[in-house]
C-alpha cells in the first residue's frame, strides 16, 4: 500500500488519523531527537504518561504500549523510520518494493505464509509505505498478540526470499504503478507537480518509483536496502488494546529484543534550494475535466515549541481549515455555488509536518464553460481576500472546535490510536504530541492567519500544475484487471 504523506486538511487538524492511502502531511525534525536510554521511560506529560508506556530496548528498538480495554482485541504495528525520501536517484521505489517483499518469506516462513498465519489467528494485516516511513500492522484477538509479535520480529530480522519471488512481485508493483498512476490522470498530475516543486529534496520522487527505476531494480538492491535500514534503533513497535504493558514489554524483549543492535546509517541532509520564480507545468492525459493545482512552499512544523516558523505552520493549517475545513466553508461557498460558480470541486491542504519540506495546496476542477486560468485566479483571490480583510471570530472558533471534536472521536478506534502513536514516533514527536498540538492550535489568532495569508502566497513560492484533458482512445477504456496479490 502506498501512503502519500501530504495531509488531508482535517486529518492534519485532528492530527494524524492514518488510513488506507489517505493523505497525511505531518512534520517533524529532519533529524529525529535522540531516543531515551535503554529501558528508560520517555519524558511525556503526566496525563499522557498515565496511559501510554514508552521504553527503549537495549538494542535500540522503541516500544510504545497504550492499554484500551473496551474490547478483547489488540493492534500491533511495526514502524520503520525509512521511506522513499531515504532512496537515491536511480533506485526510486526501493522502500515500497521492500514492503512487498516482507510478505515473501523469512528463514522459517515460506512466501505468503505470514499472511496465512495471521488469518488463522483470526486477525487481519497489511502494510504501507510513505515518503517518510514504512509500517506493518496486524489486528488480532488480544490473547494472540504473542504470536504476531514473534512473526513480525522474525521477518524484520530475517527477511528471505528467492529471486523468482522478486521477479513475480516486481510485475505486481509495475502493474500497481500503471493502475494507480499511469492510468490515473490526476495521480499523474500530482506526481509531476511534486517533481517540479522539489529539486534537491527527495520528495521529488514518487513513493512507488519511476518506471525506469523499477525496470532496472534488482533483488540484491532490495536486500541491501533491508540490511541498511531495518535495524532495531530505526524501528518502533506500537501496541494498543486489551493488554498489560508489563506483559507486552516481556514479549517484546523475548522477540524483538533478541535482534542484534546495529547503528542507524547516517543520513545526508538534502535541503531544498529557495525557489526564486513561478514554475508552471501542463500534463496532457485522456480525461473528462481539467484540473488545476497550486502548490506553495510552506514552513514545516519542526517540533512543538513556539518559534516564528512553527507559529506560521500552525496558522497556515488554520487558514486551510477556514478555506475548506467544513461543509460550506469559504471556497465551497464562493467557487462552487450559485449561477456564477467557477468550480465543480475545490480542496485545500497544508502539509504541516514531515521529515522534508512542506506545501500548501489549492486544488480545483473548473466548472463547465470555465477555464483553469479562471479557477486559478479565483482560488488565489480567496486567499488574497483573507490577506486583506482577515477572518471572523466565528470562523476561527468553528475550526478549533472541530479539531477538539476530531481529537476525541478518533480515540474510538484502537487502530487509529496505534497509527497516531506510530506516526508521531516516526516524525520524532513525543507520545503526547496530539494533546500538545491541539493546545498550540488553540493559541492561533485571527491576526496570525491574516499574516500568513499575506506572506506565503506569492509567485516565487508557487508551482502550478494543470491537467489538460485529451480525447479518450476507445482502447483505453478497457481497464486491465488488478493482478493477484495487489494488496499492499
Amino acid at each position: 500500500m502506498l501512503l502519500n504523506t501530504r495531509f488531508s486538511l482535517m486529518a492534519a487538524a485532528a492530527l494524524l488519523a492514518l488510513g488506507g492511502c489517505a493523505s497525511l502531511p505531518a512534520s517533524a525534525p529532519a533529524t529525529p531527537p535522540a531516543a531515551p536510554a535503554a529501558s528508560e521511560s520517555a519524558s511525556v506529560s503526566p496525563a499522557a504518561s498515565a496511559a501510554i508506556h514508552q521504553t527503549v530496548l537495549p538494542n535500540g528498538l522503541t516500544l510504545i504500549v497504550k492499554p484500551d480495554r473496551r474490547a478483547p482485541t489488540a493492534v500491533h504495528m511495526l514502524w520503520v523510520r525509512v521511506g522513499s525520501m531515504d532512496e537515491v536517484d536511480g533506485l526510486s521505489g526501493l522502500a515500497h518494493m521492500l514492503e512487498h517483499m516482507m510478505f515473501k518469506g523469512s528463514d522459517t516462513l515460506a512466501p505468503g505464509e505470514f499472511s496465512r498465519r495471521v488469518a488463522a489467528l483470526g486477525g487481519q494485516e497489511n502494510a504501507f509505505t510513505s515518503l517518510d516511513f514504512t509500517g506493518y500492522y496486524q489486528q488480532v484477538p488480544a490473547h494472540r498478540l504473542a504470536d504476531v509479535m514473534a512473526l513480525e520480529a522474525d521477518r524484520f530480522a530475517h527477511n528471505r526470499w528467492p529471486d523468482d519471488e522478486f521477479t513475480r512481485e516486481m510485475a505486481v508493483v509495475k502493474e500497481e504503478r500503471r493502475l494507480r498512476t499511469d492510468d490515473n490522470p490526476r495521480a499523474r498530475l500530482h506526481e509531476q507537480q511534486m517533481a517540479a516543486a522539489f529539486m534537491a529534496s527527495p520528495y521529488h520522487r514518487p513513493v512507488i518509483g519511476w518506471m525506469g527505476d523499477l525496470d532496472s531494480m534488482t533483488a540484491d538492491d532490495v536486500r541491501a536496502f533491508h540490511r541498511h535500514w531495518y535495524v532495531p534503533a530505526n524501528a518502533a513497535v506500537v501496541v494498543v488494546g486489551d493488554v498489560d504493558p508489563a506483559a507486552v514489554q516481556a514479549l517484546a524483549e523475548k522477540t524483538y529484543g533478541r535482534i542484534p543492535a546495529r547503528a542507524v546509517p547516517a543520513r545526508k541532509p538534502r535541503p531544498e534550494p529557495v525557489q526564486t520564480g513561478l514554475r508552471r507545468i501542463e500534463v496532457k492525459a485522456p480525461a473528462e475535466q481539467a484540473v488545476v493545482s497550486l502548490a506553495f512552499k510552506a514552513p514545516r512544523l519542526d517540533g512543538l515549541d513556539a518559534s516564528p516558523a512553527n507559529d506560521d505552520a500552525l496558522a497556515l493549517t488554520v487558514l486551510a481549515a477556514v478555506l475548506d475545513g467544513y461543509q460550506g466553508a469559504r471556497l465551497e461557498r464562493a467557487l462552487t455555488q450559485g449561477p456564477r460558480r467557477v468550480a465543480d470541486a475545490v480542496h485545500t491542504s497544508n502539509g504541516l509536518m514531515g521529515r522534508g519540506p512542506q506545501l500548501f495546496t489549492l486544488y480545483g476542477v473548473p466548472a463547465k464553460g470555465r477555464t483553469p486560468a479562471e479557477l486559478e485566479a479565483a482560488l488565489r483571490a480567496e486567499v488574497a481576500r483573507i490577506a486583506q480583510n482577515g477572518i471572523g471570530a466565528a470562523e476561527l472558533a468553528r475550526v478549533k472546535t472541530q479539531w477538539v471534536a476530531s481529537q476525541t472521536y478518533k480515540r474510538d478506534s484502537v487502530m487509529g490510536q496505534a497509527q497516531e502513536l506510530g506516526h508521531q514516533w516516526a516524525l520524532g514527536l513525543p507520545v503526547d504530541a496530539d494533546e500538545r498540538l491541539i493546545e498550540r492550535l488553540r493559541t492561533v489568532t485571527a491576526e496570525q492567519v491574516q499574516a500568513v495569508a499575506r506572506r506565503y502566497f506569492g509567485d516565487d513560492q508557487l508551482t502550478v500544475a494543470t491537467l489538460v484533458p485529451q480525447p479518450r482512445d476507445a482502447r483505453q477504456d478497457t481497464r486491465r484487471p488488478a493482478p493477484a496479490g495487489l494488496r499492499h
